[in-house]
């Protein structure tokens, strides 16, 4: 009898299908949402800068208190489906934008790769090329957009 071979989650599930768990793995390690952003206010564009949360790990790139971060910080924002019409803020690398607009994963999304490195290689994430907040007066904040996010 032949192997039954199952496409992958994200591949056959819409984000309102996902479990928690499904939802948490789609998450490709890269920090952009970590990153300070400006909205202008009458264009609605919103603008990234090099300013990543006090809680991320630049290294990593994963937040070092994903639990607690919404009480450590309480602007954090949390990717909810019930969102997902305003995901346009996230980086268009983002998984969940990538899937909430219909496209397909990237090569290097490490659900394909099975390597949590290959967002670092692939210069997708915000590896080395960042900021801590506590190091930046909210005043210089539009000193430090960048063009490199998205």
């Amino acid at each position: 009898m032949a192997d039954i071979v199952r496409a992958p989650f994200w591949e056959v599930k819409s984000l309102a299908e996902m479990t928690t768990q499904e939802w948490e793995l789609l998450c490709d390690g890269c920090g952009k949402c970590c990153l300070q952003k400006l909205e202008d206010e009458d264009s609605g564009e919103v603008f990234y800068t090099d300013v990543a949360c006090r809680l991320l790990d630049t290294t990593s790139c994963r937040c070092s208190d994903y639990t607690h971060r919404q009480k450590r910080v309480p602007d954090c924002l949390q990717l909810k489906l019930e969102d997902v019409s305003e995901f346009h803020w996230l980086p268009r690398t983002c998984a969940y934008r990538v899937l909430s607009e219909g496209g397909r994963l990237a090569p290097w999304h490490p659900l394909l790769s099975d390597s949590d490195d290959t967002v670092h290689r692939a210069k997708i994430s915000v590896r080395g090329r960042c900021v801590n907040e506590l190091a930046v007066v909210d005043d210089e904040l539009e000193d430090h957009i960048i063009q490199w996010v998205n």
